[in-house]
């Protein structure tokens, strides 16, 4: 199990950067996607995408509660509707904002093994999907928010 540090806002510009498509699924992709799975649970997240551990690849794992995630070069081909909730991250703790996203997506995206795959999301999951997503091209949770605050638990 490797659990890597999170890279936090303001102290490195990987968080602002544009990742780069994954090319080939290998030992070392899926050696990323544990590393990415363990820290995030390690963390208490539902979500985390490679940038936020210092490594400008397109893969993200989310969990929100329907169990692992795993997406090397996701792109979301549909959205629906609009929902504005609290959002937070691990790579900016101690804020919450107010985001409005769509409400349901359908993000394809490679599985470990490199199988094309479709996910269809909905809710708190599809929101999830969303977030890690707009990491990958140096977007953050902040840039969409239309009100943001302190989180009251100290963490975001």
């Amino acid at each position: 199990m490797a659990v890597y540090r999170i890279v936090l806002y303001g102290e490195d510009d990987v968080l602002r950067e544009k990742a780069k498509p994954i090319a080939k699924i290998n030992e070392s992709v899926h050696k990323l996607l544990d590393d990415l799975r363990d820290t995030m649970y390690s963390n208490k997240g539902v979500g985390l995408a490679a940038p936020q551990i210092g490594v400008l690849k397109r893969a993200i794992v989310v969990d929100a509660g329907e169990g692992l995630i795993e997406l090397v070069n996701p792109e979301i081909l549909e959205a629906s509707g609009k929902e504005t909730d609290l959002e937070g991250c691990l790579s900016i703790p101690g804020v919450l904002g107010e985001v409005e996203r769509a409400a349901g997506v359908v993000v394809q995206g490679l599985d470990r093994e490199g199988r094309e795959i479709k996910v269809q999301a909905n809710g708190f999951c599809a929101r999830a999907l969303q977030h890690e997503i707009d990491h990958l091209d140096g977007i953050l949770f902040i840039d969409r928010a239309v009100k943001i605050r302190k989180a009251e638990s100290g963490r975001g």
